[in-house]
């Protein structure tokens, strides 16, 4: 089942001489459930790509659908509500705010919503995420590692239908790192979430059903790894 349609996609930046394109008449699709690594020099497109699919920066050109819907037909509040409900987002650098401790943090998305926190979903979160005893901690008071798996908890919190991940292990060492994938793909099967994975590291990419590499605004390959 088809959960992300692209068609067509292109972004530019400046006008005229100074144009710059960083995405370039892009299309794919990605199966519910699938793992899909997105991987590319530096400057060739990757986080534009994965910004524009978590609809935080609109295409200049170009088409993108979620669950059959076109993304950037809706006005902004609905824009804002597929953001806080359909997408998680996980950064490179935590995004955590610095006053608010772990639960807090992991909480925000739904109560920035007027939802109401599940609780059995926080614990399962906090104990699936390695977190329990550390509730009550402040950023300041995690390592890198932790604060990474706050950020993934906070991405996981409102169950969405698709985890969008930039560079989630780029400052982390290789056992944090590998561990920090190891929790995303169980959430990615446990789930069944959609995850789209940005990153430098092959052996991580590797370890995706799928492999696209974006050259210069283009998608130069798409190899699927396993079934």
């Amino acid at each position: 089942m088809e959960i992300l349609k692209v068609e067509h996609l292109t972004k530019t930046y400046g006008e005229g001489n100074n144009m710059v394109k960083a995405l370039d008449d892009v299309s794919f699709s990605v199966e519910k459930g699938d793992f899909v690594a997105i991987i590319g020099p530096s400057g060739s497109g990757k986080s534009t790509l994965l910004h524009i699919l978590g609809g935080v920066d609109q295409p200049t050109s170009g088409t993108v659908y979620m669950d059959g819907a076109d993304v950037y037909a809706q006005n902004d509040e609905k824009l804002a509500i597929f953001r806080r409900r359909q997408v998680g987002l996980i950064y490179q650098f935590y995004n955590l705010i610095p006053v608010l401790n772990v639960t807090e943090n992991m909480t925000l998305p739904v109560l920035m919503d007027g939802r109401e926190v599940s609780g059995e979903r926080l614990t399962e979160l906090t104990e699936t995420l390695g977190l329990k005893g550390r509730e009550n901690h402040l950023p300041n008071q995690l390592s890198g590692g932790q604060q990474q798996r706050v950020s993934i908890g906070r991405a996981l919190m409102n169950a969405p239908a698709v985890v969008l991940a930039d560079e989630p292990t780029g400052n982390l060492d290789s056992k944090n790192s590998q561990e920090i994938i190891s929790l995303l793909k169980e959430s990615n099967k446990k789930y069944n979430q959609t995850l789209i994975l940005i990153t430098h590291d092959e052996n991580i990419a590797l370890q995706a059903n799928r492999i696209l590499s974006i050259e210069d605004g283009k998608i130069v390959r798409d190899e699927v790894v396993r079934k």
